[in-house]
């Protein structure tokens, strides 16, 4: 009842031998080395870039600006902000954690 029962595996149907492989021998220096050539690719010459003017304040790239600017400034604020509440609420959970503290510390004592 407790011993295992093992499957019996399928015996090999086909009783070829293994192939033989032969060892060749690898020529590690060969005699004559020649460079490769290769064709030499033909460029145009580039042609002449147009003068390029400083960048001007069109109404787009000064909306653009600012809603950049002001989507920036929010997402830093909303960050600092978060982190300052998340400041707070620690600090505001260790005192009420000392207080309750305190509190057994005192009642202990005046107790006896």
């Amino acid at each position: 009842m407790f011993q295992p029962k093992y499957p019996t595996a399928p015996l090999p149907t086909a009783t070829s031998p293994a192939p033989v492989v032969t060892p060749t021998a690898i020529n590690h220096y060969p005699q004559q080395q020649t460079a490769p050539t290769y064709a030499q690719p033909q460029y145009a010459a580039p042609a002449p870039a147009a003068p390029q003017r400083p960048g001007l304040l069109t109404p787009g790239r000064v909306g653009t600006a600012v809603v950049g600017g002001t989507a920036a400034v929010l997402i830093v604020g909303t960050v600092l902000v978060s982190l300052l509440l998340a400041v707070a609420v620690t600090a505001a959970s260790v005192a009420v954690c000392a207080v309750i503290i305190r509190s057994l510390v005192n009642s202990q004592y005046s107790r006896f």
